[in-house]
């Protein structure tokens, strides 16, 4: 791979701009040069994902609820614009099956128009993200956070396939996903065995035909096996019929009737015009508006989160830089954009961008044949498509989950990661079952602060040091004290730390406070070393501040402690601190003075 360039140095009065560089990734693919052979890598690469996507953007759209046209549309449009605008260059935006959890029950309780409203309103939100430069949102997610929601959606997802793919006959779904799965287990004495047996056919090829041959991907191998299997079954047993795409979806266009999917574009059209819960238009009101906004705040965080870690993969795997806060924007514009043709929520997807870089992909354009492809795929296929039963999509997301859920590495981060990091995960996966991915989110970040406070309090501390000393290259006179005060002085550790000063011996005339190591200095900091040296100072002892940093410094000074009080003195210096207390022990020691 070729290295990395390194980025142009600002000219004379030039500036960083404050604002996203949207088609960042592809203006870089032009500059950098780009000829007929990266083209046609990019054609092949753009193919193979639009092969492998096809099924599974079905299947996604169905997991939420939508019709399967409508997640080809995301892949299609949604996709096309991110890819155009984004700040990755090989990243591959479409459905993922992350958003099935939190879109499903929008699709429940608001129908398809309240999906297409949330996801406009998501993408503004992205768009905001950008335009604030919060490229670097996911740095503040906590890993064990990630891990444990990851593994909880993957939960979700194989619960909501259970039912197609055993074939069972159940009214309509809890909204809780333990509501689900105890209506599976009372539903499962009406498991239909040939859809059953479609189901395991279509698994068993999607687990073993990668490990005999790779260059045709196996969902094509599946659900083209599956299907034929179908229809010979429905043949050869009288009285059998295998739901499928056609059988279960319909569509109405200009008058016109159809099943399954329609063989046409991508047509515009206004999202909240679209079928709410019961049928009719959802329309357009503040009351709709105000019951989408915290969902499609939550679809934002989402989709933020997966697009940038799925960006960051990227960056591993082709050793280059993406652009962050553009990726976010093109994010958000693509989520606007994509609803208004019919599009549910499209992100960066994780699966699809690494099979588009190991199948060659160089610049965006792969990710636009992608979106060419299921266009084409859409019109010319619709017939083919409709085919496809419905227990091998069920069978491929059950695949996908399996994979997204990553259960070894969830086992190995309980066995060997710290207990804290281990329950965080635990309460995020659980919380994410038996409630959502924003309680478990929200409730996983505070949790991982609370603890990683924690973590800070019990390493920041004021210990007493004597001689001799490592740290020491002068002698502590007699009627000096030296104290170092080691980590951050926050309001979860400032008190605990400053314990140690609440009393000192009656023979002591100068304290020495050692903040060598003190990288930071907060509010409820500078309160308790104000009590502490309050005291000491009330007890006729003085206090010099030694080896003090630029921020506690900058907070020191802020907080008007140049010159407060008589006795208190601040030295940048370590050594001319312990000078200085030195000369003030000395019996009629000079005021302390200095440079501060």
């Amino acid at each position: 791979m070729p290295a990395v360039p390194p980025a142009p140095a600002l000219g004379a009065g030039s500036r960083p701009s404050l604002l996203p560089q949207p088609a960042s990734a592809l203006r870089k693919t032009f500059r950098d040069g780009y000829g007929w052979d990266a083209l046609r890598a990019d054609c092949l690469a753009g193919l193979v994902v639009g092969v492998v996507a096809l099924p599974l953007s079905m299947a996604l759209a169905i997991a939420v609820g939508a019709p399967p046209q409508h997640g080809l549309y995301a892949a299609i449009v949604s996709g096309g614009v991110i890819a155009v605008l984004g700040g990755s260059r090989v990243q591959v935006s479409g459905p993922t099956a992350a958003f099935v959890a939190i879109l499903a029950p929008v699709t429940a309780t608001h129908g398809l128009g309240g999906l297409l409203l949330a996801t406009v309103m998501a993408g503004l939100i992205l768009m905001l993200l950008g335009l604030a430069r919060l490229g670097r949102l996911v740095e503040f997610v906590p890993y064990p956070v990630t891990t444990g929601f990851t593994a909880g959606i993957a939960v979700v997802i194989a619960t909501l396939q259970l039912r197609d793919f055993l074939g069972l006959r159940m009214g309509p779904a809890p909204e809780s996903t333990p509501g689900k799965v105890s209506q599976i287990a009372r539903s499962l004495g009406t498991v239909s065995w040939p859809e059953a047996s479609i189901g395991a056919l279509t698994l068993a090829l999607l687990v073993l035909w990668p490990r005999l041959h790779r260059s045709i991907p196996s969902p094509i191998v599946a659900l083209t096996v599956a299907a034929l299997a179908a229809l010979l079954l429905e043949r050869l047993v009288p009285g059998v019929e295998i739901a499928t795409i056609e059988r279960r979806f319909t569509w109405e266009l200009g008058g016109v009737n159809g099943q399954g999917i329609p063989p046409l574009p991508p047509l515009p059209g206004l999202p909240w015009l679209a079928a709410g819960a019961d049928g009719r238009p959802l329309g357009l009101s503040w009351t709709v508006v105000r019951q989408l906004l915290p969902i499609s705040f939550a679809i934002a965080m989402l989709g933020a989160i997966e697009s940038l870690l799925s960006a960051v993969v990227a960056d591993g795997m082709i050793r280059r830089q993406h652009d962050p806060d553009a990726e976010l924007f093109a994010q958000g514009v693509g989520n606007v954009v994509g609803p208004f043709f019919g599009a549910v929520t499209a992100t960066g997807a994780i699966a699809r961008t690494a099979t588009n870089i190991r199948s060659g992909a160089r610049s965006p354009f792969a990710s636009l044949v992608h979106s060419g492809f299921l266009l084409l795929a859409t019109i010319l296929l619709a017939p083919l498509l409709g085919k496809l039963p419905m227990a091998s999509l069920a069978a491929l997301l059950l695949l996908v989950a399996w994979n997204m859920s990553e259960a070894r590495h969830v086992a190995r981060t309980l066995r060997t990661a710290p207990r804290s990091d281990g329950l965080v995960v635990l309460s995020c996966l659980a919380l994410t079952v038996l409630f959502d991915m924003v309680i478990a989110v929200v409730a996983g970040v505070l949790l991982a602060a609370l603890l990683f406070m924690r973590r800070m309090i019990e390493v920041t501390q004021a210990e007493l040091v004597a001689e001799p000393h490592r740290k020491l290259r002068q002698t502590i006179p007699p009627g000096v004290v030296l104290y170092e005060i080691a980590g951050p002085l926050f309001f979860g550790a400032a008190a605990r730390a400053m314990r140690a000063l609440h009393s000192v011996d009656t023979s002591v005339r100068v304290v020495v406070l050692d903040l060598r190591s003190v990288p930071a200095l907060d509010a409820t900091g500078l309160v308790a070393l104000d009590s502490a040296v309050d005291r000491l100072t009330r007890a006729d002892v003085d206090v010099v501040l030694a080896g003090v940093r630029d921020q506690p410094l900058r907070a020191l000074l802020k907080a008007g402690w140049r010159g407060r009080r008589p006795g208190v003195e601040i030295r940048r210096s370590f050594d001319g601190a312990i000078a200085l207390a030195t000369a003030r022990a000395a019996p009629h020691g000079p005021s302390a003075t200095g440079e501060h």
